[in-house]
């Protein structure tokens, strides 16, 4: 038997009384000294519970290959080659180290140099010269500010003009804006039961909301499948062409995904608390998104003036801003919740998103001013919302709860016009064919399909095992695929309601942990970007039409 860490056979050989397995005595010390848990099974571990193990002397065997000149020089290049390979993956960490570390200075430099200019624009001295090194991030640093002044200007105008209230409460509401996008939660106006006052849709709004649905459905009734699509021999012929190291080796793991279809860049939400942008054609990150300080939950485009929106575990939502040079600055933070962020969706004019959260509310936002419009709570439940998605035509909110309910809500009048349960655990995903009546849902058992004209489950795939929850599902934008990911990544080929929908391909999940929790389909599913609880996204396609290819 061999050491569970060196796997060489132990001289002094002891074993675990809680995991059974056999160490090195004196490697297992020193492990213990120094975590204090097993290193196999991270279970808490102290010398107490290991054994140690009654064995005869053994005499070691030369090795054969010790017995001549030829094998020992063939030792000798085995050692020097894993010697090389070691040096050249502590060559690879040094890297990646030393570009984490300059990031960080450089925010470090940011953020001190912001205050230096404040302090520079009380005294009405000219220090920024003597400032040294922080003089280049204290250039950029003015520059942003001024280019924010000139945007909050320019939405207190469009605010004045669009938003249905007074004018005494548009100002007062562009008075609490910050540097930033802040919002000042401390002074907007509360309620008698303590909640805070919301303007509400208002009836401009609504006539926008079903003008935009009437002319989707008008234009569904003459939809065909594009004649660009991937047909399903070509999705079978599917295999992973890249890998892309996007997030940080600290915090591995991809929590969301999203396409910009148009120009064909992906952006990431990470366990490492940042967001990112990256051009899949080119192979290169865009921009890094951060000011979170934990995970992003999840990430939508807003193909309409380059927004992004990311929504995050410590509570708000961020409306980023693209600009000229590619790079994205934060416009609104939004503290409306008391709770984890787990969802945001935009609605189909490009003017609204909603965000839910586990604090058991949704919030409907008009995105120009980053006003929340109202706030909605179901009185008779208690479970947070843990996904959440538009129906294509906008009239329609889905929602996912912790409890394995699935709620579908009428957005004009915010009301809850049906459930759907049988559900085992939090519904994770969400997703409205573009067809308008059928929905898929993901959860801890697997993903049902819904009608949503008879409102009933007519189908229940159970792709895994009772230990393995189901993370992500996703119709492609024609409607004719459907993607589910969990252990590994399937895709399925839609049709009618009592049809069978016939599983045409199965990826394996190559990033080793055993949880792929994103799947996206690209633009005429040409291809598919998968996000696992490594640091990688993932891109499947038919060779020959991918970007350049970058593995790690």
């Amino acid at each position: 038997m061999n050491c569970s860490i060196s796997g060489e056979v132990p001289e002094e050989p002891v074993v675990s009384k809680k995991s059974g397995l056999l160490f090195e005595k004196r490697l297992i010390e020193r492990h213990i000294s120094d975590y204090g848990k097993c290193p196999i099974t991270g279970e808490p571990l102290t010398m107490d519970d290991i054994v140690p193990i009654k064995t005869g002397k053994i005499v070691k065997p030369r090795p054969v290959q010790a017995a001549s000149i030829p094998g020992m020089l063939g030792m000798f290049q085995i050692e020097w080659d894993g010697l090389m390979l070691s040096n050249f993956a502590l060559e690879q960490q040094l890297h990646t180290a030393r570009q984490e570390l300059s990031h960080a200075l450089y925010q470090l430099f940011e953020d001190e140099s912001r205050d230096c200019c404040i302090i520079v624009a009380c005294s009405g001295f000219c220090w920024v010269a003597r400032i040294g090194g922080y003089h280049d991030a204290a250039c950029r640093v003015i520059a942003r500010l001024k280019k924010e002044r000139d945007e909050a200007r320019s939405l207190l105008a469009q605010s004045e003009r669009q938003i249905p209230m007074s004018m005494s409460t548009v100002t007062a509401v562009n008075a609490s804006a910050l540097s930033n996008g802040k919002r000042a939660v401390e002074d907007e106006e509360l309620g008698p039961n303590g909640k805070k006052l919301r303007p509400g849709i208002s009836s401009s709004i609504i006539t926008e909301l079903t003008d935009c649905n009437a002319a989707l459905s008008q234009q569904r009734k003459k939809r065909q499948i594009p004649p660009s699509l991937a047909p399903i021999d070509a999705v079978e012929r599917y295999t992973q062409l890249s890998s892309y190291p996007l997030h940080k080796t600290s915090k591995p793991g991809i929590l969301s995904a999203d396409i910009y279809y148009s120009k064909d860049i992906v952006a990431t939400g990470g366990v490492d608390t940042n967001a990112v942008i990256f051009d899949r054609q080119s192979g290169q990150i865009l921009s890094t998104l951060s000011g979170h300080s934990k995970k992003v939950t999840s990430v939508k485009f807003v193909t309409q003036d380059d927004l992004v929106l990311t929504a995050s575990a410590d509570k708000t939502v961020r409306v980023w801003q693209g600009s000229d040079s590619e790079n994205y600055n934060c416009r609104h933070i939004l503290k409306d919740h008391t709770a984890e962020v787990q969802a945001v969706t935009v609605h189909a004019t490009n003017n609204y998103f909603v965000s839910a959260s586990l604090d058991n509310t949704w919030c409907f936002y008009d995105l120009s001013s980053g006003l929340c419009l109202t706030q909605v709570a179901d009185a008779s439940e208690t479970e947070g919302y843990t996904s959440a998605a538009f129906h294509p035509d906008g009239l329609i909110l889905g929602t996912g709860t912790s409890e394995a309910l699935v709620k579908i809500w009428d957005v004009k009048s915010q009301a809850n016009v049906a459930r759907f349960d049988g559900h085992v655990g939090a519904v994770t995903a969400i997703s409205f064919s573009e067809n308008g009546y059928f929905l898929a849902t993901a959860a801890h058992d697997g993903v049902k399909l819904w009608d949503l004209r008879k409102l009933r489950n007519f189908r229940t795939f159970t792709p895994y095992d009772s230990n393995t929850a189901t993370n992500s599902v996703e119709f492609d934008h024609s409607g004719s695929y459907l993607a589910v990911a969990g252990s590994d990544i399937r895709v399925y080929q839609v049709a009618n309601v009592k049809s069978e929908w016939n599983c045409i391909k199965t990826f394996p999940d190559l990033s080793g942990t055993g949880k792929a929790t994103c799947v996206k389909f690209g633009p005429d599913a040409k291809y598919l970007a998968v996000g696992s609880m490594d640091r990688n996204l993932r891109i499947f396609g038919l060779p020959g039409d991918d970007g350049p290819v970058e593995s790690s």
